[in-house]
């Protein structure tokens, strides 16, 4: 058996090889042009026609001084073979020019945590080491981040956790993160000493809204402690907390590296816990059973490597 299939792919090989050669010869009319532009020479041009006209049982072209014009049978033939090989040509330039990176397009899902504390800065350094690669970033809740690969969608995800992943979806943790708790400068006296959970929820509090992983995560985390958590202000972006947070519209949670500029700054205060929330992670959610274009696998390493530098 392996016999038999080696010989039928050497035959469909050839065969492809005479198409081509037929191509170039019908195109210029000429046995000499088309040896020319597949840098071979005339004699192997003609052999590869007559051995296709014999394949074929019909002749093909009609020799003169004028050049070689086709038979009706080579213009019919010509018309299929034609439409064909350009296709085959323009998927090999697409190939080559997406080996290059120079075109093609990356759709990602995104939670917005992972948006701001990992992908917004490696989606700068990839657009300016490849400008001609399309990105189409969708920011959604976790879930629904993780959702938009499940449904095809989206290339990938990167989303924070809690994150459900059911096969065939993988997730593969980048970065850890944890966030503080941080109050209008108004409560700074208040504050001094560790606060636990018990005594917070005296205090107006804000977190992001209900279906988000954020509203999740800190649900599960007071109630591991005993109480319930009830948000007082929900906050539909990340972004949202910190100005309420200054206007003393409550005290929330944030990643800690966005507020610790604030912070050193003065403009809001830690509140220091004796209950810490759990170490979060920002994760590369993909699905195993689809593999990604060259783009988006160049465009997946630079986040594992910057997740590996943080």
């Amino acid at each position: 058996m392996p016999e038999i299939y080696g010989t039928r792919s050497r035959k469909m090989e050839v065969t492809y090889d005479y198409y081509r050669i037929f191509y170039y010869a019908a195109k210029y009319k000429s046995f000499s042009q088309a040896a020319t532009i597949l840098m071979s020479n005339q004699p192997n041009v003609t052999r590869a026609i007559h051995n296709l006209e014999s394949q074929l049982g019909c002749r093909l072209f009609i020799r003169s001084n004028r050049g070689a014009e086709l038979t009706p049978e080579g213009e019919r033939l010509y018309s299929h073979v034609a439409i064909a090989y350009e296709h085959l040509h323009a998927a090999e330039l697409e190939l080559e020019n997406e080996k290059k990176l120079e075109q093609g397009t990356v759709t990602i899902g995104v939670s917005e945590i992972a948006l701001h504390l990992l992908l917004l800065p490696v989606l700068g350094e990839f657009r300016r080491k490849y400008p001609k690669i399309r990105l189409r970033i969708s920011s959604y809740t976790a879930p629904q981040a993780i959702q938009t690969v499940r449904n095809g969608l989206s290339d990938f995800a990167v989303a924070s956790t809690p994150a459900e992943v059911k096969k065939p979806l993988k997730a593969i943790p980048l970065l850890s993160f944890k966030e503080i708790l941080v109050a209008n400068v108004a409560y700074k006296d208040m504050f001094k000493e560790p606060v636990s959970l018990k005594k917070l929820v005296e205090y107006p509090f804000i977190c992001l809204g209900k279906n988000t992983s954020t509203y999740d995560f800190y649900t599960r985390f007071f109630l591991e402690h005993g109480i319930a958590m009830t948000a007082d202000t929900e906050a539909a972006t990340i972004d949202q907390i910190l100005p309420m947070v200054r206007q003393n519209l409550g005290i929330g949670f944030i990643p800690e590296p966005l507020a610790q500029e604030v912070i050193e700054q003065g403009i809001v205060i830690q509140v220091p816990l004796l209950e810490e929330p759990p170490v979060r992670e920002i994760c590369f959610v993909e699905d195993k059973s689809s593999p990604h274009s060259m783009a988006a696998n160049v465009l997946k390493e630079m986040l594992f490597q910057a997740g590996e530098k943080e």
